[in-house]
């Protein structure tokens, strides 16, 4: 072999050295699935997983160089979450995080070895999901969003804000454990502010629609939307509670920075926080049914003063003075 022939030949496979380093790294690299409904254009969503990487690399696990996070956005419907799911599964993750009680459901399913995090499930219990919330057991444990004596707290801020309110509909979705969960909770609480609640159980644009424009026929009234997968059209439902002057809470803020006027929801930062700490936990050996479920120990008040100010309102100074966050 000529000299020239020798250098160009070993020239070439040192600079093919890093490539193969890498490529053999990457392969080494423990996989951790991240399985959402939110979809990969909403922009709370990629904040809160900003936040759950930037939980992880403070631990050390820092995404292409010890770990590999791969995303599945927008899983919502039954069909699409299986696909999903099993999308993902090929990828061999060693755990995976999920937003969504179906897609928990499914990874039970369908990955029962697996550690599964979960964040944002309002009834791990009644869904089964879970033995307890103090011994989980299985592969799954996680963060609670909201605890059913929410439901109260938000009639009782309506009501506040609203003084004059009668009547209250609360849309919730079809099939939803917890939500029936809230409702009980409401409809307790209703009789001692002289409020009636009315349950509407809405699978799609078109119920809500028909539901929230037959409500506003009468006088006095106020809506409640209670956390759940109906989310998708929370334009729909804002746009409807404008157009016909209703006083609404949400249980989440992107409604209220999408025009609704107020939300009083836990501080779901502090949840993917508080699951990057799991996560950390259960890649150095625990056992994710050893862990207990935990539930939310920080909330927000949001309000939408250019809301309230389209519908006729006014917030009432002292109810102003206690939110987190006012939205001029």
């Amino acid at each position: 072999m000529k000299r020239r022939e020798f250098i160009t030949l070993v020239g070439g496979a040192a600079a093919a050295w890093p490539l193969v380093a890498r490529a053999q790294q990457g392969d080494r690299l423990r996989r951790i699935g991240v399985l959402t409904a939110t979809t990969e254009d909403d922009p709370d969503g990629q904040a809160l997983l900003a936040v759950f990487r930037e939980g992880l690399e403070k631990l050390g696990l820092v995404d292409g160089r010890n770990i590999r996070i791969d995303y599945r956005w927008g899983a919502v419907g039954a069909e699409r979450v299986r696909s999903m799911v099993a999308d993902l599964l090929s990828l061999a993750p060693v755990l995976i995080l999920s937003t969504d009680t179906p897609i928990s459901e499914a990874l039970r399913r369908e990955a029962p070895a697996i550690p599964n995090v979960f964040v944002g499930i309002s009834d791990p219990l009644g869904s089964r999901l879970v033995e307890s919330m103090a011994h989980p057991g299985g592969n799954l444990t996680g963060f609670v969003n909201f605890e059913f004596s929410l439901g109260g707290k938000w009639l009782e801020m309506l009501k506040e804000v609203a003084p004059d309110m009668k009547r209250v509909l609360v849309i919730l979705p079809p099939g939803n454990i917890a939500s029936q969960g809230f409702l009980r909770v409401i409809e307790a609480t209703a009789p001692a502010l002289g409020m009636q609640p009315i349950a509407a159980v809405v699978p799609g644009a078109s119920e809500i629609e028909r539901a929230i424009n037959t409500f506003a026929e009468e006088p006095n009234g106020g809506l409640l939307v209670l956390p759940s997968a109906i989310l998708q059209y929370r334009d729909l439902i804002v746009g409807l509670a404008t157009r016909h002057r209703l006083p609404a809470m949400y249980a989440n803020r992107p409604s209220v920075a999408g025009g609704g006027l107020m939300s009083y929801t836990t501080d779901f930062r502090e949840l993917f926080r508080r699951a990057a700490a799991y996560v950390d936990r259960i890649l150095r050996g625990e056992k994710p049914g050893d862990l207990p479920v935990q539930v939310p120990t920080k909330f927000e008040l949001i309000v939408n003063l250019k809301a309230a100010k389209a519908i006729g309102l006014a917030i009432p100074p002292t109810f102003l003075l206690r939110a987190d966050e006012v939205i001029e």
